[in-house]
This record gives structure tokens, sequence and C-alpha cells, in this order.
């Protein structure tokens, strides 16, 4: 069931997020207790759950055009939760007047597979990943 993420689900996303063992997190510290306060209260981070377990979330920011995040936890890919993750954080974005978004990935990965195969360009490098973008 997709639905909106509320403060208390954050241990289960960051659980979620440090399951997904391809995309290691390089530098866990980059990302403070304040950067998920703010994406949990603001409209751009929904979850996935699966018989009361989040299992899946995305978290779009709306200030900077860009989807920051995408994870589903292992056991629970190509079941469609990440296409429908994808798809309301691009709704997020568009809503906020984004019309075109961006995301990063590491390279060689499913993730990258993931977005060519929803229909995202990839158009540069920013921080050693792969630049994607794609018209909303």
């Amino acid at each position: 069931m997709l639905r909106k993420a509320i403060l208390t689900d954050l241990p289960a996303l960051k659980a979620v997020r440090s399951s997904v063992v391809e995309n290691i997190l390089s530098d866990p510290t980059k990302i403070t207790d304040d950067d998920c306060d703010w994406y949990v209260a603001n409209p751009g981070v929904a979850v996935w759950e699966e018989n009361g377990d989040v299992v899946g979330f995305s978290a779009a920011d709306p200030r900077h055009g860009n989807i920051w995040a995408l994870f589903v936890a292992p056991g629970f890919e190509r079941k469609g939760i990440g296409s429908t993750l994808l798809a309301e954080a691009c709704a997020c974005l568009k809503s906020a007047g984004i019309g075109r978004a961006w995301l990063t990935t590491d390279p060689n990965t499913r993730a990258e597979r993931f977005y060519r195969a929803a229909g995202w360009e990839h158009v540069g490098e920013k921080d050693n990943e792969l630049l994607f973008e794609r018209s909303l």
C-alpha cells in the first residue's frame, strides 16, 4: 500500500536504505537527522507498506527538482513497488511546478537499468554518480 511517510517511519526508512547493499551509501554522515526530518515533514516522501512493514520509499525534493532517494528492500524488487514509488515522486515534483526532474545513481547497478527502462536519460555525471534527467 502506498502512503505518505510520517516521522515515526524514519527507523524503517533507514532500515530499508541500509538493506540495499548494491548501492551502499559512501558517506552516511552526509545525511543528517535534520535532512530526514525535512523530507518526511514535506510532501515528497512516500512509503510502500506490506503487511504493516515499510518495504520501500521514495523521496522527492521540490526545492531542487530531484528525486533524492528511491529504495526497495531485498525480496520486494520486481513487483512494481519501485515503479509506483518513482511515479509518486515524479507526481510530487510535477505538482510543485517542476518540468524536468533529475536524479543520480551509481553506475552498473540495477538502479541504473531501472531508470533507463523508465525513460530517464543519462546526461552526465555528478559527484561520481550517473546523472539522469526526464521531462515530467
